[in-house]
């Protein structure tokens, strides 16, 4: 089974997806997750640091990047245990080589409400 975790800096809510302005590669980022999520053979999550900072300790990869880089090198993105992208988002094309979902797929607005207060983690 495919394991993408994506650790967040802090964020007001678990997707960042609320306050006045939304940022729109969070929005990206939720849609996506949201497609991989419901894929049978991956595991998706998200954690930032303001809901989950326990997961940012336990992990030793990310909590020696965060203590060498600082804040910075927020977010990470491991790919099966492995580092695959630090300090930005990864592209939409980088989850499809990921997970073999075509980018027009991944791009997709879903067909039901993103739930933006609750964790969004599986």
């Amino acid at each position: 089974m495919k394991a993408i975790q994506m650790y967040e800096p802090a964020m007001c809510c678990p997707t960042g997806l609320c306050g006045p302005s939304i940022d729109p590669d969070l929005l990206r980022i939720s849609f996506i997750m949201h497609h991989v999520q419901n894929q049978p053979t991956i595991t998706a999550e998200r954690f930032n640091v303001t809901n989950h900072p326990d997961v940012f300790v336990e992990n030793q990869q990310v909590n020696q990047l965060v203590m060498e880089e600082g804040m910075d090198c927020l977010p990470i993105t491991l790919v099966d245990g492995l580092l695959a992208v630090k300090g930005r988002y990864p592209t939409t094309e980088e989850f499809s080589e990921w997970t073999g979902i075509p980018t027009e797929e991944l791009a997709k607005k879903p067909k039901i409400r993103l739930n933006i207060k609750g964790d969004v983690s599986k």
